[in-house]
């Protein structure tokens, strides 16, 4: 059984500030580190517990090394570094069983969700797949789809959950924290979320061998129509070989594959950087 672990920081329990996320918050990141690298590890147990023997772990947060490798439970290896062309799914082919989403967060558009944000809050206002509003999960789910790997878990808050529901509908949920509002939650104690992640982890694994959890539910074909800040972004966005401007602020996504919109959208939160100015 092999699983393709790709994490986040925002979703997990204990994490409640930008501080904790960044390179730049000192001690307080260091503490979000050491949280997510926690729940990390307790995937990775669960996973082997449920009959895992290989395991790849994608860094996905930030500039994508916020590990020490060293701390990663065997017998995971670790993927990180930025400008990954497959960005938070880096590394998933039609090799692995199982997908899990670790320490996810809701979507820019949706509820409140803390620390929310559809991969840069500067630049993408919201997303829709198909005709309903996706956060990460939901657009990184379409790399899993292509390839028929159910995902199999996913963790975060309430709202993280809630979103990815009609998705990924078999997939284990384990909420790690209840938002108040985006800069606000009321969070598990970090070893009661741990104790959860590796049990569901475990049964997830399980339930994928038993055939008991299904690949994403998406249409074919799949449409990203994504609302941008500005209007420059949206023009700017429309050089990406497969995005169409649709709106003044607007562009549409369509692909004969889950990977060609995927990595549409991945082109597109880069170049549209630099009409933002960076």
């Amino acid at each position: 059984m092999k699983v393709f672990l790709s994490f986040d920081m925002e979703g997990v329990a204990g994490v409640v500030d930008w501080s904790q996320c960044r390179p730049s918050g000192g001690a307080a990141y260091e503490l979000g580190c050491a949280l997510t690298l926690a729940e990390v590890n307790a995937a990775i147990d669960g996973a082997v517990g449920g009959g895992a023997d290989e395991i790849v772990v994608n860094d996905a947060h930030g500039a994508m090394a916020n590990l020490d490798p060293r701390l990663l439970h065997a017998p995971a290896t670790y993927l990180s570094g930025r400008h990954k062309p497959g960005y938070m799914m880096q590394g998933l082919d039609a090799s692995f069983d199982a997908v899990f989403f670790v320490g996810y967060h809701g979507s820019i558009s949706g509820e409140p969700s803390t620390l929310s944000h559809t991969y840069n809050p500067e630049f993408v206002s919201g997303v829709r797949l198909g005709d309903r509003y996706v956060g990460e999960s939901g657009i990184n789910a379409l790399a899993a789809w292509e390839l028929g790997v159910p995902v199999a878990l996913v963790t975060g808050d309430a709202v993280t959950l809630e979103e990815l529901k009609p998705i990924a509908p078999d997939c284990v949920g384990v909420v790690t924290k209840r938002s108040v509002s985006r800069f606000a939650a009321h969070h598990l104690r970090p070893e009661t979320a741990c104790a959860l992640i590796e049990d569901a982890a475990r049964r997830a694994v399980e339930a994928v061998a038993a055939g008991g959890i299904a690949p994403p539910r998406i249409d074919h074909p799949a449409t990203l129509e994504v609302e941008l800040q500005t209007a420059d972004m949206a023009e700017v966005a429309g050089w990406v070989k497969g995005v169409e401007r649709s709106g003044t602020r607007r562009v549409r996504i369509e692909g004969g594959s889950g990977s060609e919109v995927y990595r549409a959208f991945v082109a597109l939160t880069y170049i549209t950087r630099q009409a933002g100015g960076r």
